[in-house]
């Protein structure tokens, strides 16, 4: 959410931003909100002046009545009375016009980093660099769930009955490779000095509508019926919950913490071969980092950040590259986002199983994330990063370590999590 102020003076930079992110049916909102904040500070002026004039009357009372004036005193009292009433209506009305902005405000997405390419959709996204050399083999690579089948390591049949679409059972040595992957993640970002959390797995409706924009919510989110609770589709959400309406100590900045949680999606899911599959799910497990900081400090660990998951994945031997998302695929909450995309040489194309985002103070203003400085109060920075995300990145280190004889090699640094296993070999 964009500081008022900022419309006020920078009314068509606004509107340009909005131009860029290809949302032009959002422009009206602008010079309303800007016309409805000039109301709000006219009402508060009359209000601050009958304010004013209701304390000069009510220090006149005493005197008066001390002169023996009680008829006076009693006039007086009534023009008290009649401005306290007139002021409670200032005030009501105060509130609905700022109720108004704050709605209308939420819509306004936020101001992009000058450095984001524009772009209308996805499609336009742009390729920044490349991290280890995507390989096709001789052999063919089957369809993952084929591979995982193989091995005995999913049953989609009887997550169906229990479940329905959408939701998987793995088994044996697959969900022993699915725990390490998030296990290496987790220590991965713990040895770079982030603090491990298990944060709640279901929030409030204040908390979700803090952290992302409401068409999001309503894509993502399952709600608990008949309570005001949403299952989380990424611990992100209630991670950076956990500070709402704090104000924050300087000198415990910057905060960063990696969280693991289950994710719960409304995914659509895919048609044909893929609703077969892993990629598409209602449930997966994820590993997941947040950082609070300073403003001027957010796009430093934004750099930081995604590099961290691009080193997770090429220490799992899993060929990468870094995706800038335009300014048409940019959430309205960001100000900058990346996509990391992992190699598939079935498919041989790259898709995506990570995503950094840096979101600037919108989420802070939202949920009035706060800090106390030399200067006063003002709002921090969020940032947040997938570690790695199973089952898709399950997904790209079981095609990218497949082996002809329908093995996988189990990469070095996954290996002490599954008891020095080096393969994981089809059951005859």
């Amino acid at each position: 959410m964009i500081d008022i102020k900022y419309i006020r003076e920078n009314k068509d930079l606004v509107k340009e931003n909005i131009k860029k992110k290809f949302q032009d049916e959002k422009l009206p909102l602008v010079d309303e909100v800007y016309e409805l904040d000039k109301k709000v500070r006219e009402v508060q002026v009359k209000a601050d002046t009958l304010k004013a004039d209701k304390n000069k009357l009510s220090g006149e009372i005493g005197k008066l009545m001390k002169d023996g004036k009680k008829d006076e005193a009693e006039e007086i009292k009534k023009k008290i009375a009649e401005t306290a009433e007139e002021i409670t209506k200032l005030e009501g009305e105060q509130e609905e016009l700022s109720k108004s902005i704050r709605e209308k405000m939420m819509v306004i997405p936020q101001i992009i980093d000058e450095s984001v390419p524009i772009g209308k959709d996805d499609s336009e996204n742009v390729e920044v660099q490349r991290f280890g050399d995507p390989v096709v083999p001789s052999y063919e690579i089957p369809y993952h769930a084929d591979i995982i089948e193989r091995l005995n390591g999913m049953d989609k049949d009887a997550a169906g009955r229990t479940s329905g679409q959408g939701f998987y059972y793995l088994l044996g040595d697959i969900a022993r490779l699915h725990e390490a992957m998030i296990a290496y993640g987790r220590d991965y970002m713990i040895d770079q000095g982030f603090t491990y959390a298990i944060p709640p797995f279901m929030i409030h409706s204040d908390v979700v509508t803090g952290v992302m924009s409401f068409p999001e919510m309503e894509a993502m989110m399952y709600k608990i019926e008949g309570e005001d609770l949403y299952l989380i589709g990424t611990s992100e959400h209630s991670m950076i919950g956990k500070f709402k309406d704090q104000i924050i100590k300087k000198e415990e900045l910057p905060i960063h913490m990696t969280s693991y949680s289950p994710c719960f999606r409304k995914e659509g899911g895919s048609h044909g071969l893929e609703e077969r599959g892993l990629y598409r799910v209602h449930q997966f497990e994820k590993q997941e980092m947040i950082v609070v900081c300073e403003p001027e400090e957010s796009m430093d660990w934004y750099n930081k950040m995604w590099q961290f998951t691009v080193n997770i994945f090429r220490n799992m031997d899993i060929p990468v590259r870094q995706l800038e998302c335009c300014s048409g695929d940019l959430a309205d909450l960001k100000v900058k986002s990346c996509d990391i995309e992992a190699w598939s040489p079935r498919q041989q194309k790259y898709f995506e199983v990570a995503s950094c985002s840096n979101l600037g103070d919108a989420q802070a203003r939202r949920l009035g994330i706060r800090c106390k400085g030399e200067k006063g109060t003002y709002y921090l920075h969020t940032l947040n990063n997938t570690v790695v995300a199973t089952p898709r990145g399950l997904i790209a280190l079981i095609e990218n370590n497949y082996q002809e004889d329908g093995s996988i090699k189990i990469p070095k640094v996954l290996q002490p999590y599954m008891g020095g296993k080096e393969v994981i070999t089809p059951k005859k």
